[in-house]
């Protein structure tokens, strides 16, 4: 059985909506509302119908696709520019020190400041594999073509690439970061907020949050315990981040606490490491095991498959040529799989 990667599109909003249905809250880029993900389609059809490569503010949704029943089995998307549109909030977790000659003491605070620092960085993220499928390294296959798609398309993104990752969400759906800090500014519950957040966007956050730091003593024990700590469904992605570069540097999302991981986009492993070889032939199996990607924007394609090194270009099987879509004389680009 083979699954690609490939562009969303109009028809792919049913599928898509099943699987947001699934992801049991917290998840913002992939909200049950039909509305929103037809709004998020669009937005990613006119990114991908644009052909020069500009920087601008553009969203890519990709999808998983079992290329012999045509089902849409997982997604992924991609932001070009975040915070062009609106403020790219998050908090940063930092320290105060203080210190009292008098009592001969020092004070060490932690502090969480509302911050736009990552403003302007790309953005991975909306991962969401079907329950399914999560075998056969179908998420790794889903995460790493971000990275290829942006090693293809390497003008259109910033030099920085983040990623969020959900935090804490506890049985009843709620987060207990929001309900010791923002919750309580807000009159709302975490449910609530995510949904008004993932369909209206978050613009009530510049109208209404703290602007002033926030002492992390102040929050009760079941908000600070959480800070920085992904949702347990998130830690086999957080590794697969780290492994690929990105590092935790203090920044927490401001809804429910998650860690904000952070790379410099030219050292991201897959995109250091990609290689662009030219198709030689299309008549054999076996080699060595890679993740290879063809075509620009629309026409991009992901695959697993085995590439054989040859004189003056690469040998790949039938299966991964059908799949891509490509034929002898075409150029692809591929990384290894490990």
């Amino acid at each position: 059985m083979t699954y690609r990667i490939r562009a969303a599109r109009d028809a792919d909003l049913k599928p898509l909506y099943e699987m947001a249905k699934l992801t049991g809250g917290g998840f913002t880029n992939l909200p049950p509302d039909r509305t929103a993900l037809t709004a998020k389609l669009e937005r990613s059809a006119a990114a991908f119908a644009r052909e020069d490569d500009t920087k601008a503010d553009d969203l890519f949704v990709l999808v998983l696709e079992n290329t012999e029943t045509g089902e849409v089995r997982g997604t992924c998307q991609i932001f070009t520019h975040v915070g062009q549109s609106y403020p790219f909030y998050s908090y940063r977790l930092g320290t105060l020190t203080q210190h009292s000659k008098e009592l001969g003491r020092t004070f060490r605070a932690d502090m969480l400041g509302l911050t736009t620092d990552l403003e302007g960085s790309s953005e991975v993220g909306g991962l969401f594999l079907h329950p399914g499928e999560r075998a056969g390294g179908l998420g790794l296959l889903l995460a790493r073509s971000r990275y290829l798609f942006i090693a293809k398309h390497r003008a259109r993104f910033a030099d920085r690439v983040l990623a969020e990752l959900r935090g804490i969400i506890d049985e009843a759906g709620g987060s207990p970061f929001w309900d010791g800090l923002a919750g309580r500014f807000f009159g709302m519950n975490f449910q609530d907020a995510d949904q008004f957040n993932a369909v209206q966007g978050h613009q009530f956050i510049a109208d209404l949050f703290p602007k002033h730091p926030i002492y992390t003593a102040m929050l009760p024990e079941t908000a600070r315990a959480v800070i920085g700590l992904p949702h347990p469904s998130g830690r086999a992605a957080m590794r697969m981040l780290e492994n690929e570069g990105f590092a935790y540097e203090n920044y927490v999302d401001i809804f429910d606490g998650g860690p904000t991981m952070i790379a410099k986009t030219d050292s991201v492993r897959t995109i250091r490491d990609v290689q662009t070889s030219r198709v030689i032939a299309t008549d054999f199996d076996g080699g060595d095991p890679a993740l290879i990607a063809s075509g620009r924007l629309a026409d991009f394609r992901c695959v697993y498959g085995d590439v054989r090194p040859c004189s003056g270009g690469v040998v790949i099987s039938p299966r991964v040529a059908r799949a891509l879509e490509v034929v002898e004389d075409a150029t692809i680009c591929h990384v290894a799989r490990t």
